[in-house]
């Protein structure tokens, strides 16, 4: 069990576990997991993390489909910044508690300001990384919003 998927048991969340062999020659963990698992890449999520106003330590996170490109003045916009930039990925892994490619917006070590791409409101289901590379766990877009305190916003083109 990882965090995520044991912060939605306690919560008593409905959730479906999925388990993959990950492929580590994949050059995108995403796409990856919605090709394995035969999914719409529209309803298979990755998870950003970026860094508010130039301070690498200052993050925020941002869950969009897979087949989209984060656009940062979105972002920026989203968390009421003037700008934003991508996260180092080791201060990801270690304000999370996650490694890059498997970092879950569910049950990080640390709670931070969530966005999710607006595309989800209208999805009966998205799969989002269960907190390892080969697990996602699918869940109502409603539930990871309550579950991760986050809000509904345009973040990409």
């Amino acid at each position: 069990m990882t965090p995520a998927i044991n912060l939605a048991k306690k919560r008593k969340v409905p959730h479906i576990i999925h388990q993959y062999q990950h492929d580590p020659n994949h050059n995108s963990y995403g796409l990856e997991a919605a090709e394995v698992l035969g999914q719409d890449p529209d309803t298979v999520f990755k998870t950003l993390l970026f860094c508010i106003n130039g301070e690498p330590k200052n993050l925020a996170v941002a869950i969009i489909p897979v087949a989209q490109k984060l656009n940062l003045k979105l972002a920026a916009k989203a968390a009421k910044a003037k700008k934003a930039e991508m996260a180092d990925p080791g201060i990801a892994q270690k304000t999370t508690g996650y490694v890059v490619g498997g970092i879950s917006p569910l049950g990080q070590k640390k709670a931070l300001p969530t966005f999710i791409h607006c595309s989800a409101e209208t999805l009966v289901a998205i799969c989002v990384s269960a907190g390892k590379r080969g697990l996602e766990i699918e869940l109502a877009p409603q539930d990871l919003a309550a579950l991760t305190r986050g809000q509904f916003a345009e973040l990409c083109l």
